[in-house]
């Protein structure tokens, strides 16, 4: 048997050899190899590798400088051409393209208009390194539940006791208060937060007037937002010292006044008062350490150890507490992170908003791959028409890098006149879709999307014409022009893969949207146990609360009123809680709260909450001491036979009368907590029950009551079931969203199909004109020609039928009370993908399987 020289040491040699001694070379080093094989054949091969490394000096080694120097401006000008007349000739190819890529880069545009914005929420804020909120997890019945509430004290404990704070700052939610302030004849309802005064020192909110170390230093000082300085002013200018009323109540001055809030800011506020105020007017509950509701921020100092300060803020609240409030454990947390990932699991961060982020990213990729699955297939499909373009270009010494630059410089080409009737589309659809996401974002030229456009053309134009490039350069002249050019099995299968995998995004996109909108239906029409339709509700402002229940009787006079009362529970979550109830045999230690819902008479008559047994809250009787649980809270309490019996709330005896069926009070995320309702008649939302088809009559006649029953406050209410429906805003979004996007996954995937049956029918022309003249029917021509895309489509079918079962259901996890996933979700979004392939492909194979024979068998 011939022993051959090492491989990789003779094509080394050919590499760096000088032309005219390769040859003299070659032959020496192989003949010395052949002798070498007789006397020594185990190490002949390394002493001719090392033969061939002791030629590679300077004198043998060759000049790398290419003497190949293309005329560039006439190369690019020729590729344009080439390009146009490519364009021109296979004009169905063109625009499936052009519609396929230019739809997917206008949804990555507009997703990334929505990503980015979501991504710079709170990220203004000077210190956003070093700013942390203090939130709490609570133990609640063997759960976890973090809550953004702490107690009053809290900011000042902080600031005294721990040397990492540089600044603490108390503030009530933003959604504290939404109060009427009043300049002169403007009365205006304006949302405010009370605030520390370091509040500015911590958070980048910008003075357009004022002195941000003094403007919050007197408890009377209020600052506006330029915004509603101008509605109540009518200016911006000079209104320092000016005085503001509140409530037709109290006077304040203003101090400064603040730029308008930042688009990018997650709180949203008009005008600031001092905490101090705020403390003063709730001095029994805000100075405890046991009672929570207000916010504490923290500028803690560079390098600080954020588990070891929240351990100590910890160990902190048991000591002011005499360890009567272990079961609440503050911690901090980076306060620009907690709009993304303001979700908790068992006191874990566990997501948030960003988990809609990667989301709709993951499917703004998937529709721009799919589009440039498109331009693969339909260019690897008809590469047999360019396959002599490559021979005649080869064989006249162009080089295969040339080749891959032309074929890549059209894909661009595509790509930028695409991205032309993208941005075309974004300026068509961003008011609708700025109406979807409750943004007012913009297309803003600047250079960061200057570079973000220009890498998603770049990604975009190589992504989608790298393989067809590559498979068109590699064929050899030779072999292209003797016309032995093949289909390979690779490239087949490479496309039939891709096709595959474009339709089972598709599918799992459908099944998804199927799933999204009947968990959102569930949350609409599930039983809530409380009838939330026709109530409409508003605040006992100003004078109201002293006149509450004479006015509460005028409306329940009014025509088209079922009912009217006051309660001081919104049903739309947390409102307030307390472990300040006792019964017998109650834990000592247990620390679970009680949802509280102030009632007045007739509350849980207007909400239709059902009761389980016993009575509701009756003028009949003398009810101060009488309270009405949950089935929830009976069954926590360990209760038998519960009427009647007597248990303890903040430490006054309250009578069980009542006990109700469960009802959901939060949303459809959380279980069905403990609650109780008791008399309180200073309740301060008033409810009115409207009958269906009357609302606009009767709430006309409630707005005159309230007119004069609280002359100077505008009338302002909103109705329960509207509130409701804003507890699944995220979702309704992702519901919305993604049938926009899996119909456009669909279409762009049926453009690709339709171009692909188009090429297949056009190549097989002349097989069907045989068959035909065989006698083969229009239904066996149809048949034949979309076996093939069937097979394809079931194999999507098979692939994303698991992922979206396993997607949906990670997706309900995050639901207490959930729909039922059911065979047919799946079953119907799969037979919709097959029936879209089918209609695609039949206006084709239909046609095709029509034609004469005779025109088929025509000669060219």
């Amino acid at each position: 048997m011939k022993i051959h020289p090492p491989k990789r040491a003779l094509r080394f040699l050919r590499w760096f050899c000088r032309v005219d001694y390769l040859d003299e070379i070659e032959g020496d080093l192989i003949e010395l190899f052949e002798k070498q094989c007789e006397t020594y054949p185990s190490k002949a091969g390394r002493i001719f590798t090392w033969n061939v490394l002791k030629h590679f000096r300077p004198e043998y080694i060759k000049s790398f400088k290419s003497n190949y120097h293309p005329n560039t401006t006439a190369m690019f000008r020729h590729n344009l051409l080439i390009a146009y007349r490519n364009f021109a000739r296979y004009k169905n190819s063109f625009f499936i393209n052009l519609i396929g890529l230019s739809s997917g880069l206008a949804c990555v545009l507009l997703i990334y208009l929505w990503v980015n914005d979501e991504l710079r929420m709170d990220k203004f804020h000077q210190h956003g390194k070093q700013l942390y909120q203090i939130l709490e997890n609570v133990e609640q019945d063997g759960r976890i539940i973090t809550r953004r509430s702490t107690c009053g004290p809290m900011a000042e404990g902080l600031a005294e006791e721990m040397p990492e704070v540089q600044y603490a700052v108390t503030a009530t939610f933003d959604f504290w208060n939404n109060d009427l302030l009043t300049v002169g004849d403007n009365n205006i309802k304006a949302t405010g937060k009370y605030v520390s005064v370091d509040f500015l020192k911590l958070f980048s909110y910008e003075l357009a007037e004022g002195n941000p170390d003094q403007v919050l230093k007197d408890k009377k000082s209020i600052l506006l937002t330029e915004d509603l300085a101008l509605r109540l002013f009518g200016t911006t200018e000079n209104l320092i010292g000016k005085t503001v009323e509140w409530q037709h109540d109290r006077q304040y001055h203003v101090t400064g006044i603040l730029k308008n809030i930042p688009s990018n800011s997650s709180v949203k506020f008009e005008y600031l008062l001092t905490f101090e105020e705020f403390r003063e007017q709730n001095k029994d509950w805000v100075t405890s350490w046991f009672n929570t509701a207000p916010q504490t921020f923290v500028l803690l100092r560079e390098g600080t150890n954020v588990d070891e300060f929240s351990k100590k803020a910890a160990d902190m609240l048991k000591r002011k507490t005499e360890g009567k409030a272990n079961h609440r454990t503050p911690f901090a947390t980076r306060y620009n992170d907690l709009y993304l990932y303001g979700n908790f699991e068992n006191g874990k961060q566990s997501g948030g908003r960003i988990e809609y982020v990667k989301l709709f990213s993951i499917i703004a990729a998937f529709i721009l791959l799919i589009g440039c699955i498109n331009f693969m297939n339909l260019s690897t499909a008809r590469a047999s028409r360019r396959i002599k373009e490559v021979g005649m270009k080869k064989a006249v010494g162009a080089r295969r890098s040339t080749l891959v630059v032309q074929y890549l410089s059209e894909s661009l080409l595509i790509a930028l006149m695409s991205l032309a009737l993208a941005l075309l589309f974004v300026f068509l659809f961003l008011p609708h879709f700025n109406t979807i996401v409750e943004k007012q974002l913009a297309l803003h030229w600047n250079k960061e999307v200057a570079i973000a456009l220009g890498c998603i053309i770049v990604l975009t134009g190589l992504l989608a014409g790298s393989y067809p490039a590559l498979y068109l350069s590699k064929f050899s002249p030779a072999v292209v022009l003797k016309g032995k050019v093949n289909n390979f099995l690779g490239e087949t299968w490479a496309r039939k893969g891709l096709v595959v995998f474009q339709f089972t995004l598709s599918i799992v996109l459908i099944v998804s949207v199927w799933i999204v909108y009947q968990q959102i239906r569930f949350t609409q029409t599930k039983n809530l146990g409380y009838d939330k339709s026709n109530i409409l509700m508003f605040g006992a402002d100003g004078k109201i609360g002293d006149k509450k229940d004479a006015l509460i009787t005028e409306i329940q006079k009014i025509p088209g009123v079922s009912a009217a009362t006051s309660g001081g529970h919104n049903m739309m979550g947390h409102n307030g809680g307390t472990y300040g109830i006792e019964w017998p045999g109650k834990d000592s230690e247990d620390r679970t709260e009680f949802e509280r819902m102030p009632s007045n008479y007739g509350l849980i008559e207007l909400l239709d909450i059902k009761m389980k047994e016993g009575r509701t809250f009756s003028r009949d009787y003398s009810d101060t001491t009488s309270i009405i649980f949950n089935e929830a809270a009976i069954k926590f309490m360990g209760l038998t036979d519960p009427l009647g019996k007597t248990v303890k709330l903040w430490g006054k005896d309250m009578q069980i009368i009542g006990v109700t069926k469960d009802f959901n009070f939060e949303s459809l995320h959380e279980p069905v907590k403990p609650a109780f309702f008791w008399m309180a008649p200073y309740s301060w939302n008033i409810m009115v029950k409207i009958q269906a088809g009357k609302e606009q009559d009767a709430i006309a006649k409630v707005e005159h009551l309230y007119q004069e029953f609280n002359p100077g406050f505008p009338f302002s209410y909103h109705f329960l079931d509207q509130d409701y429906d804003k507890l699944y805003s995220a979702e309704h979004r992702v519901s919305i969203l993604s049938k926009y996007f899996a119909g456009l996954a669909i279409l762009i995937s049926c453009l690709g199909l339709f171009g692909l049956a188009a090429f297949t029918a056009e190549r097989r022309i002349k097989e069907i004109g045989i068959r035909k003249v065989l006698g083969s029917s229009n239904f066996a021509i149809v048949q034949l020609l979309s076996a093939e895309y069937t097979k394809m489509v079931l194999a999507a079918i098979c692939l994303a039928l698991p992922l979206s079962y396993f997607a949906a259901s990670r997706w309900l996890d995050s639901f207490v009370f959930r729909i039922e996933l059911k065979w047919w979700f799946f079953a119907g979004a799969g037979v919709s993908a097959l029936l879209i392939a089918w209609f695609t492909v039949g206006l084709l194979t239909v046609k095709a399987a029509r034609i004469n024979p005779a025109d088929c068998l025509r000669s060219e």
